[in-house]
């Protein structure tokens, strides 16, 4: 579906008319492929005038779809032959994808049984190769197996924390310390930002926290004092090369303050949820708020269509097996699914603050290629910067996390930036004092995690 969103602005300018057939013909393709399932016959009347006996309650979106991808074929032909654009939709150049990395090194990770490897693309040279250990492919499955099962015994439980700390540490020993070394070689300096592009159950694991990372000034630092991934760049994922490339394109140049949509469902099971309210309502940004009643699944959608930035704080569901049916929990028990967000346009969408339990968690039925959760889904739909949690998270945290990162974000002195790609260091800011507070459990804070630009 990625496919089916290309940037136009070289074709709208060089021919409209054809341009916008593209559009069009892509945008009824991609309805298509997001429809809800049908669930009986089509009409009487569809069927006697397409002179077939329909006995597959599918077949007219499919030879709908058939006819669509191939005037969608003949377009591309034609937009081919045209001068300046005959590279449209091919393949990405290496070139291309390099520039990618001109804001900090990409860190691919390919995991496979036949072959797995590390990558280190960066702008101004061949990607770096990083082997592996004979055993990463089985240890990363341990690793994800060992996080999954302790997780069903309960986030605050013993067994979870042990697990969580163990992962941490084997994950910098296998990934993190090799990379390390590799970016000291590059001479990429510490507080550099850092992209993980990472593939299988590494789409599942906490990169960003991995550590502690030993000293020798420090051999046996405290709880306050130790070091993590996180402490020695700044990081954020992305599904894709080509989205983190979507994600920065001209358009989204905006400097000046954001609007802003706060999206809330306070209740009996989100008590503090009110006061995470008042910290967004207090910024000192123009603030929209669809609260309670007023946030159903339309006016959500509608409102974002008209914001550069949101704040949702609700419950956020995962249905397994079902990765479109991942949704925000609105009033009523009424949801917005992913498959609502994937369907909407919003053409000014910068950034999303997802205060909500799950939002870029992996499951283990979970397709893991291109990375399909909420968090991913919304930088997908044109959010350029996505917050989200790879668990459920505390209650609490909320408040505390989203008034330290909106206090780092608005407050950063990076001149020429726009706000959305302050983001990445704003929560780093905000998961370090989260981090630093008492009695702070070790999967609170790595919780929290950034994906984009």
């Amino acid at each position: 579906m990625r496919g089916l969103r290309t940037p136009m602005a070289q074709l709208i300018k060089e021919d409209p008319p054809l341009a916008k057939r593209f559009t069009e013909v892509n945008q009824e393709i991609e309805a298509l492929t997001t429809s809800v399932t049908p669930s009986g016959k089509p009409e009487a009347e569809d069927n006697v005038s397409q002179g077939r006996d329909w006995t597959d309650p599918f077949g007219r979106l499919v030879v709908k779809q058939q006819k669509l991808v191939e005037e969608r074929d003949a377009l591309i032909s034609r937009i081919q032959g045209r001068a300046g654009l005959e590279g449209f939709l091919k393949a990405p150049s290496f070139t291309n994808l390099r520039s990618a990395a001109s804001r900090g090194p990409i860190i691919l990770i390919n995991h496979s049984k036949w072959h797995s490897d590390i990558l280190v693309l960066v702008h101004n040279s061949l990607p770096c190769f990083i082997p592996t250990a004979h055993d990463f492919y089985d240890r990363g499955k341990n690793f994800c197996d060992m996080l999954m099962e302790a997780r069903n015994v309960g986030l605050d439980s013993r067994k979870y924390q042990n697990a969580l700390r163990t992962v941490l540490g084997e994950l910098y020993e296998l990934v993190g310390q090799p990379v390390i070394k590799r970016l000291r070689v590059l001479g990429i300096p510490e507080q550099s930002r850092i992209w993980w592009c990472p593939t299988s159950v590494f789409c599942s694991l906490p990169l960003h926290a991995m550590g502690p990372i030993p000293s020798d000034h420090m051999p046996k630092p405290s709880k306050h004092t130790r070091r993590y991934f996180s402490d020695l760049y700044i990081l954020s994922y992305t599904p894709s090369i080509s989205a983190l490339i979507e994600s920065r394109s001209p358009s989204g140049q905006a400097l000046d303050l954001p609007s802003l949509l706060l999206v809330a469902q306070p209740d009996e099971s989100l008590p503090t949820v009110w006061g995470e309210i008042d910290v967004v309502r207090n910024l000192d940004v123009q603030v929209t708020s669809l609260i309670s009643k007023w946030a159903t699944p339309s006016s959500v959608v509608e409102a974002l269509r008209d914001h550069r930035f949101a704040h949702f704080a609700c419950h956020g569901n995962l249905e397994r097996g079902k990765p479109f049916d991942a949704s925000f929990q609105l009033h009523g028990g009424e949801r917005l699914t992913l498959l609502d967000i994937v369907r909407s346009r919003l053409p000014n969408a910068e950034f999303a603050f997802l205060s909500c339990c799950h939002t870029a968690e992996i499951t283990d039925e979970s397709i893991a290629d291109e990375a399909l959760h909420l968090t991913a889904a919304m930088q997908y739909c044109g959010f350029r910067s996505v917050v989200g949690a790879m668990w459920a998270m505390a209650d609490t945290d909320g408040r505390d996390l989203a008034e330290n990162f909106y206090k780092s974000l608005f407050s950063s002195r990076e001149q020429g930036v726009p706000y959305y790609e302050r983001s990445a260091r704003a929560l780093r800011d905000a998961a370090r004092k989260l981090r630093k507070k008492e009695g702070i459990s070790l999967e609170r804070w790595v919780n929290f995690v950034h994906y984009g630009a």
